[in-house]
């Protein structure tokens, strides 16, 4: 008998490539995915927008008469650090959810069995909570001009204002994206997301002025992230001098993207599902 070498045969079937355009292939097709799911459930939009809209009613026309603020015009004063409040409930309480829920359905065991980056993963559901920001954004900036807030500086300071806000909602989303593969089921998830925001966005200058509180809280207001950055939105919304603010947001935003993506990130990868 003549001994033969068994030649490999080629079934057509391609190891997945890697590289740049694999990993963007991958954020996107699950950017899309959630997209889809949030289209899918308009409540959850519609949810995060009651509840800026409650407290733009509330703070102007209950608390608004009673508040003494730089240049007299409450409603000025108010709508940024709302603007900040609105991209924050729902960059952070979305996701932390968002990623509970997907962690405890099984979801998130089976993009770790798939030829997917595991960054991508996760970088494909805060890309889908920007696209969301956006139309939440544009709500409310109707709304603000309807009980008569006005963008009174020109149009770059402005567009500059607005991509400042979704960026630090971005960041933001990394925060609530490594609390969502941190806690241990969806209803811990849903607390986690929110105990920690309401004093966060309250000790700031978003609702009052930071001078108004007592020294020893005016030393983390002054400091906070959140307060930084509603100074910075109303410098450019408003045309009032910003200061060091929005390079203090930028690096705030860089700084929390840099270590609650990379927490995340980690944190996904080791998961055991």
């Amino acid at each position: 008998m003549v001994a033969t070498t068994a030649q490999p045969v080629d079934m057509g079937v391609r190891a997945p490539r890697r590289g740049l355009a694999w990993w963007c292939t991958g954020v996107f097709e699950l950017a899309q995915r959630n997209i889809r799911h949030i289209l899918r459930s308009p409540e959850l939009v519609a949810y995060a927008l009651m509840q800026p809209m409650m407290f733009v009613l509330l703070f102007t026309f209950v608390f608004g008469g009673a508040i003494d603020v730089p240049g007299g015009n409450y409603k000025q004063f108010l709508l940024p650090g709302i603007f900040v409040q609105m991209v924050l409930f729902s960059s952070v309480f979305g996701t932390t959810v968002g990623v509970s829920t997907d962690s405890r359905s099984g979801i998130m065991d089976r993009f770790r069995s798939m030829p997917i980056s595991r960054s991508a993963v996760l970088v494909g559901r805060t890309t889908s909570e920007v696209l969301r920001n956006i139309v939440s954004v544009a709500v409310m900036s109707v709304v603000g001009l309807i009980i008569g807030f006005r963008f009174e500086n020109g149009f770059l300071p402005v567009l500059g204002g607005l991509g400042l806000l979704l960026l630090f909602g971005y960041a933001m989303s990394w925060l609530g994206a490594f609390v969502g593969l941190a806690t241990k089921s969806e209803n811990a998830a849903q607390s986690a997301g929110l105990t920690w925001l309401f004093p966060f966005t309250f000790i700031s200058s978003a609702f009052a002025p930071s001078e108004s509180m007592p020294g020893w809280l005016q030393v983390y207001a002054n400091r906070s992230p959140m307060t930084t950055a509603v100074d910075a939105l109303r410098g450019l919304f408003n045309g009032t001098p910003v200061g060091s603010e929005v390079t203090q947001t930028l690096l705030w935003s860089l700084g929390i993207i840099l270590v609650f993506g990379t927490l995340a990130v980690r944190k996904f990868g080791s998961a055991s599902g």
